[in-house]
């Protein structure tokens, strides 16, 4: 490598983000004097959704901080549980991510979800509009600059995505309250109100319903109930 360099050493955290050769020690990044330390960052892998701080030789330094040759970098993780200061904490969640839509809908978390994949410039476009951190796989869609907050999902199975997501944001809780379909809230409702949605052995069989405010599906304790209910209690006592 040629020209001024820092080294740049990445938290255990991070590493599955950095290519395998730059994985053990601090590693060479060069500096052209005008980049800043968050774009050097980036360009070895990292989305600057997933750091806590960088701290340039013992002093804690912002993304925008410019590197001077010879500098030593220490890259950390965020820390749990993850303030977002600025709005209610609330999710928008990318195609990939519906059942872990869900099952957030579910716990009652506010998240909104794009069932159709609308782009990385309208996903991030909207969670700046609506001030909602956007969750997702993709890396590249984590570095735009449009996007309020984001943050990365580290597994592909919705069990660990739950328990990830909810060990990093630690976010209010309310399950039942949301309609899985629409994020809408729910509200009580009589078997009359819902009667168009029922088979006759629901309507026999069940005498209480919750109903979307937004979208009017109607709810139930059906045949799923158990699996969700178990769901829930792994989360809420």
């Amino acid at each position: 490598m040629n020209g001024p360099e820092i080294r740049v050493e990445f938290a255990p955290e991070l590493l599955l983000f950095v290519p395998r050769a730059r994985r053990s020690g601090a590693t060479p990044a060069a500096v052209d004097g005008v980049s800043t330390l968050g774009h050097v960052v980036e360009s070895l892998g990292v989305p600057l959704t997933e750091v806590g701080s960088l701290v340039v030789d013992g002093r804690t330094v912002p993304p925008g901080h410019i590197p001077t040759a010879g500098e030593s970098v220490t890259v950390r993780p965020v820390d749990r549980p993850q303030r977002v200061p600025g709005a209610p904490l609330r999710f928008l969640l990318d195609v990939h991510l519906g059942t872990l839509a869900r099952r957030l809908r579910l716990l009652g978390v506010d998240t909104a979800y794009e069932s159709s994949d609308i782009g990385d410039p309208a996903l991030a476009a909207r969670s700046a509009a609506e001030r909602r951190v956007l969750l997702s796989r993709d890396r590249g869609l984590l570095r735009r600059r449009e996007l309020w907050a984001g943050a990365f999902v580290y597994s592909t199975r919705p069990d660990d995505q739950l328990h990830d997501v909810l060990h990093r944001f630690a976010p209010d809780l309310r399950p039942w309250t949301r309609c899985t379909a629409c994020n809408g809230l729910l509200r009580a409702a009589t078997k009359d109100e819902v009667a168009d949605q029922l088979e006759s052995g629901t309507q026999r069989s069940y005498d209480v319903f919750a109903q979307c405010t937004e979208c009017g599906r109607a709810y139930w304790r059906g045949a799923h109930h158990e699996q969700l209910e178990a769901i829930v209690s792994r989360y809420v006592p």
